[in-house]
């Protein structure tokens, strides 16, 4: 007698009995096809085994963005409560590298990602030389914002309103600044050679999430500031602003698996970052929000199609694989175009990783 492996592997031949009557699958006609009954009991416990499993790594990933960016959040209020933001700032970026580092491992979204790509140096070496001075000059302008405003916010300012309700008011506020230096970096040709080396990188990972050239990071955070000086904000919604907009960009630029659901139609995620990092411009010229999508939504460039992006990150554009040569290449940006072919073992489009065959 024909056995059926429907369930597992294993078939006891002590005591049988047919599947029909194990009411698994309907005997047929003339075919008496016997199963063992702790097989059945065995396969279907495995079943729900693993049916239970998928369901956590399901629920794991759509709670992860929420649960890190509430800590970040939480941290941010404890700093800023005991007058300690800058300490409590740190404590909490660093934490949050660290456990990023880790899930990039135990979960990535795209597992050729996780390759060097032999640019660590390049990636840190923008994150400090744009950070330091792009630091010093947002305090230089909050400054003046205070003097202007003072620490209770200008005359425009709506004092009267929630603190936290403040505090999402300035996001978006200077959301619309950072929004429109994002845009215009990719619309005006000038403005893009110096924001290509931000999009030159050919996969997506927390430690090249701040590789921005020294002068594109200083446009984005002026235009950001500005906003804030012009609607008077005062100077608890500056901090806010300051320290929350680092947290939602590394969590943005993360190679974690994770899920969002409606959460991408409110906030800049990972899924729709993605897509901005596109190699095609009609995806990549899509989704500039910093923090929030409402401008993108507003303005018809919210892009988030129910569908993979491709892995194969980067831009068409000669961009040199050194640190040096990619702070000096939108300075003679013609004539690198121009010598690409002369150049093109040394660009960063050699570099572009492929999804691995399956």
């Amino acid at each position: 007698m024909r056995g059926v492996k429907k369930f597992g592997p294993a078939f006891a031949q002590e005591t049988t009995i047919p599947l029909c009557e194990a009411g698994v699958h309907a005997c047929k006609p003339g075919r008496e096809t016997e199963i063992s009954k702790e097989s059945v009991k065995m396969a279907i416990a495995n079943d729900i085994t693993h049916t239970n499993a998928r369901r956590f790594r399901s629920f794991i990933r759509y709670i992860t963005w929420p649960v890190l960016m509430i800590a970040c959040v939480w941290m941010t209020h404890l700093g800023i409560s005991k007058d300690q933001p800058i300490i409590y700032f740190n404590i909490t970026y660093f934490s949050l590298a660290l456990i990023i580092c880790v899930l990039e491992r135990i979960m990535p979204h795209e597992e050729c990602w996780l390759k060097s790509d032999g640019q660590i140096v390049a990636d840190l070496g923008h994150t400090v030389l744009s950070k330091i001075p792009a630091q010093i000059w947002a305090g230089l302008i909050i400054l003046g914002i205070l003097e202007v405003a003072g620490n209770d916010g200008g005359v425009l300012w709506p004092k009267s309103w929630h603190p936290a309700i403040q505090v999402i008011f300035g996001l978006l506020v200077a959301e619309f600044g950072l929004y429109w230096a994002h845009r215009f970096a990719h619309q005006w040709p000038f403005l893009w050679r110096f924001h290509a080396v931000h999009h030159s990188v050919v996969r997506l990972w927390f430690v090249n999430t701040g590789r921005f050239h020294i002068m594109d990071a200083m446009v984005s955070i002026s235009l950001g500031q500005a906003m804030l000086l012009i609607a008077g904000a005062p100077e608890f919604v500056m901090l806010w602003t300051a320290m929350l907009t680092p947290f939602i960009g590394f969590l943005t630029h993360c190679n974690i698996d994770m899920r969002f659901g409606l959460l991408s139609y409110i906030f800049n995620t990972p899924e729709l970052h993605r897509w901005h990092h596109s190699r095609s411009k009609e995806e990549g010229n899509t989704n500039y929000g910093e923090n929030f999508m409402l401008w993108d939504q507003l303005f018809g460039t919210f892009f988030n199609p129910p569908r993979r992006p491709s892995p194969n990150i980067g831009i068409g554009d000669f961009m040199p694989q050194s640190f040096w040569g990619q702070l000096k290449c939108p300075f003679v940006w013609d004539r690198q175009q121009a010598e690409t072919h002369n150049n093109e073992a040394s660009s960063m489009n050699n570099l572009a990783a492929k999804k691995p065959k399956i």
